[in-house]
């Protein structure tokens, strides 16, 4: 079934189709920062946004939706609102990623000036460059 002002199904937004292809942000606590950790290494798969926030995303495009038939101009504004508070969130999300990407094979390069080995090892870049892989490709799928 498919609703009529929006075209999509009748289903609720879920967070899988919020966070589907990004990588996760720094957890804050709680139960929802469970959940939005990283698998072990950081790997891809979790979760962009903790429980909590992809909730409040969708209930406020929801509330939008809801407001369409007493207000469609109203409602559409909204909707956009909550699309650009999403995109900011998201690039911040994929920058804060990319940081702690680029932080775990630059902290021991001397090239970089900071302190430790005299190199990256080979492992450590062959895991670097994976993660970049699989979040290049997580974004490619959006």
């Amino acid at each position: 079934m498919t609703d009529a002002t929006t075209g999509m199904g009748a289903g609720k937004v879920t967070d899988h189709d919020l966070a589907k292809s990004a990588p996760p942000v720094a957890p804050t606590g709680g139960s929802e920062a469970r959940a939005a950790a990283p698998a072990k290494g950081g790997r891809a798969g979790a979760r962009l946004f903790p429980h909590d926030e992809s909730d409040k995303f969708e209930l406020k495009l929801q509330h939008a939706v809801s407001g369409f038939v007493d207000a469609p101009r109203g409602a559409v504004e909204e909707a956009d609102r909550v699309l650009e508070e999403l995109a900011a969130r998201f690039t911040e999300a994929v920058t804060q990623r990319r940081r702690t990407l680029r932080g775990a094979w630059q902290a021991n390069d001397p090239a970089e000036g900071k302190a430790g080995a005299s190199s990256t090892d080979t492992e450590q870049l062959r895991l670097a460059l994976r993660d970049y892989r699989e979040l290049a490709e997580r974004l490619l799928r959006i």
